[in-house]
C-alpha cells in the first residue's frame, strides 16, 4: 500500500470510520429529539447539519479519547492495535486532528442560531473532558451520558430556538440510556482495567452490574416514555418503548455470563434498541394509528 493510503487508513481507524457503531448509537437520539423538535419532519438543512455534526463528534470523541488513553490501550486486549497505542500516529498528529473535527463541527453549528452555537460549547468541553474522568472517578459513563445526550437540546435549540422543559426528559433518558449501553462496553475490558487502575461503572458496579443496567435501563425507558407523553406521542411511539424494552431483555440474556464476547455483543444490540424507538417515532408521526 502506499504511503499516503497507509496513513489516511490510520487516520481513518482512529476517527473509527470503520466502526459506526457509536455514530449510530450517538445519531438515533439527535433524530428523536429533531423530530419531537420539529413535531415530524425537520427542517432539512437542520436535519443535514445535524447528521453530519453527529459524524463529526463521534470522530473527534474517538480521537481525544485514543489520545487521552494512548499510555494505557496497549495494555487491554481490545484498544493495544490503535493507532495511537502502535505509534502509527503521533499524539500530535492527533490532537491537530481532533482541533479539524472540531472546527469543521463548529463550522456547521455557525449555520444555525445564537442558541445552539452556545449550547454547542458546551457539548465540545463534556466531550473532551468525558476521557480524562476515567483517571479521576468510578462514573466515567455518566460524564459520556452527558455529552451524549448534549444533542437533545442543541436539536431543539436549532428547530425552535428554544429548549422545553420536556426536553430535558428526553435527555434525562438518552444519559440513562449512554451510562447503560457503556457499562456493557466496560464490562468488556473490566478485567484489564482494574490491573491497570482505569475506573469505569463497570468496576464501580462490580457483581450487581446487570442488575444495576437493568435499573439504569428501566428507568431510561420511564424518561423516553414521559418525554412521548408531553410531546404527545402515540400507540406507535409506545410499541417502540416496547421493542426497545424487549432488546434489553434481550441483551441481558446475551450478557449473563460475563464473557467479553457475550458484553460486547450486548452492547452491539444498542443500535437496533436505538432504531426500533426512531421507527415508532417515525411511524407515529407520519402515519399515526387511528385513536
Amino acid at each position: 500500500m502506499p504511503l499516503a493510503l497507509h496513513r489516511a487508513a490510520d487516520f481513518a481507524r482512529l476517527m473509527r470510520l470503520h466502526r459506526p457503531i457509536g455514530t449510530l448509537l450517538l445519531l438515533w437520539p439527535t433524530l428523536w429529539a429533531l423530530w419531537f423538535a420539529a413535531g415530524g419532519l425537520p427542517d432539512l438543512d437542520v436535519l443535514a447539519i445535524f447528521v453530519l455534526g453527529v459524524i463529526l463528534m463521534r470522530a473527534a470523541g474517538c480521537v481525544i479519547n485514543d489520545y487521552a488513553d494512548r499510555a494505557i490501550d496497549g495494555a487491554v486486549a481490545r484498544t493495544r492495535d490503535r493507532p495511537l497505542a502502535t505509534g502509527a500516529v503521533a499524539p500530535r498528529e492527533a490532537l491537530w486532528l481532533f482541533a479539524i473535527l472540531c472546527l469543521s463541527a463548529l463550522l456547521l453549528v455557525l449555520l444555525t442560531n445564537r442558541l445552539t452555537i452556545l449550547l454547542a460549547f458546551g457539548g465540545a468541553a463534556l466531550a473532551t473532558l468525558y476521557p480524562f474522568t476515567k483517571r479521576h472517578t468510578q462514573l466515567p459513563q455518566v460524564v459520556l451520558g452527558a455529552a451524549w445526550a448534549w444533542a437533545i437540546p442543541m436539536a431543539f435549540a436549532a428547530q425552535t430556538g428554544a429548549v422545553p422543559p420536556a426536553a430535558w426528559a428526553l435527555y434525562t433518558g438518552v444519559l440513562l440510556w449512554t451510562v447503560a449501553f457503556d457499562t456493557y462496553y466496560a464490562m468488556v475490558d473490566r478485567d484489564d482495567d482494574l490491573r491497570i487502575g482505569v475506573k469505569s461503572t463497570a468496576v464501580l458496579f462490580g457483581e450487581d452490574d446487570l442488575l444495576v443496567i437493568a435499573v439504569l435501563q428501566s428507568l431510561a425507558l420511564l424518561a423516553l416514555g414521559l418525554a412521548g407523553h408531553s410531546f404527545g406521542r402515540g400507540a406507535w411511539f409506545y410499541l417502540g418503548l416496547v421493542a426497545m424494552a424487549l432488546v434489553f431483555i434481550r441483551q441481558h440474556r446475551i450478557a449473563r455470563r460475563r464473557d467479553r464476547a457475550g458484553c460486547f455483543r450486548a452492547f452491539l444490540l444498542n443500535n437496533p434498541a436505538g432504531a426500533v424507538l426512531w421507527v415508532g417515532l417515525l411511524l407515529d408521526y407520519h402515519w399515526p394509528l387511528a385513536s
